[in-house]
């Protein structure tokens, strides 16, 4: 077996590896059940057990109120692109969103399908360098929410502060939720795929104020309905069961590690080692604009594209893997969520300013 390299991959990303150790004895057999993890039916007390410890461990470390229902569903983070809307939006109503990159976009075309869509604010003509501040957008009396994308793993910006607003607060946090402390109470709705900061693919984490379900129209498939799986607490059909348990896995961790708030001031600590490194010269140059930069992915370019394409590659070579950037913009990007080590971007940023010197 090869030794481990540093997995820079924006998702499916780095899991630690207490995790994987722990995953591959109980895919073979669960706590000396003789059954495997993956092959255990899903109303197992067994399972169900991991189940209830996973949501229990989610509403403990990010200290989730309870009137929020915390959900296990499929079909990926965005299938949320339209369930929230066909679930919060009734007929002739309005919605606000904050088109800040791929996925806030991919989000307003969905929601498009079933209501009056406010754009208020785009960055899409500046290539979504940045997200924006609380002055550069107004909300209509008449919306229903205000939907925004809080970590933008493609372009690597991210909102600093949230959207301070008397609507409800709609957020996708796939790639930054547990990264830093929030407070729940202040949202409707949040959700985020698993497989970037919080386990492996395969789930999508909703949390839902409780009151929301009653909103959604009688004409909603069973199995799009929110309140569909709140009130069979997500065992409505068979979940995913390997990716819940590897959420849980990962909470555990996590709360191991000190919680959210030892893990924000780690993930600000190596952010900040690969910024400063960036700032340091001409030859680097990051993609966001300062104040909307990311403590999750930091996308940057080098002076040009061949240049780039040689960075990735001798990066591989020394075991610093996944530092493509997405197809849309090209350059280098680093995926640093929480499970990924101090030690990794410790070497990244050595051989950063090895390769600067060397062309």
């Amino acid at each position: 077996m090869v030794d481990r390299v540093y997995n820079f991959s924006a998702g499916p990303a780095t899991l630690p590896i207490d995790v994987l150790e722990q995953a591959s004895q109980d895919i073979k057999n669960f706590k000396e059940t003789g059954i495997g993890l993956i092959e255990m039916s899903h109303r197992s007390k067994e399972f169900m057990a991991v189940a209830e410890n996973t949501e229990s461990l989610l509403r403990e470390l990010m200290e989730i109120p309870d009137n929020y229902k915390v959900l296990f569903l499929q079909g990926g983070a965005s299938s949320q692109f339209f369930m929230i809307p066909m679930n919060l939006l009734g007929n002739g109503e309005k919605a606000t969103y904050l088109n800040t990159g791929t996925w806030s976009k991919k989000a307003i075309k969905e929601a498009k399908l079933f209501g009056e869509i406010e754009v208020a604010y785009s960055s899409e003509e500046q290539t979504f360098n940045k997200v924006p501040e609380q002055g550069e957008y107004s909300i209509s009396d008449d919306s229903e929410y205000l939907y925004f994308v809080s970590n933008n793993t493609i372009y690597g910006t991210q909102f600093p502060t949230f959207p301070d607003t008397d609507k409800l607060l709609i957020s996708d946090m796939s790639s930054d939720i547990l990264s830093r402390k929030i407070d729940v109470s202040k949202f409707g709705l949040i959700f985020a795929g698993a497989q970037k900061n919080m386990g492996p693919a395969g789930v999508t984490v909703v949390i839902i104020r409780e009151d929301l379900m009653e909103k959604t129209p009688e004409n909603t498939p069973t199995m799009l309905k929110y309140k569909t799986h709140a009130d069979k607490d997500s065992m409505f059909n068979t979940p995913p069961c390997f990716a819940i348990y590897g959420v849980g896995e990962v909470l555990k961790w996590l709360k191991k590690q000190g919680g959210v708030e030892a893990m924000e001031k780690r993930n600000i600590a190596k952010a900040a080692l690969l910024y400063d490194c960036i700032d340091s010269t001409d030859y680097y140059r990051g993609h966001a604009e300062v104040g909307s930069r990311s403590i999750m992915n930091i996308s940057f370019n080098l002076p040009s594209a061949d240049l780039e394409a040689q960075f990735i590659a001798e990066a591989a070579k020394i075991g610093l893997m996944g530092l493509k950037g997405h197809r849309s913009i090209g350059g280098c990007r680093a995926s640093i969520y929480n499970a990924f080590p101090t030690e990794g971007v410790e070497k990244l940023v050595a051989f950063m300013k090895e390769f600067e010197a060397a062309n």
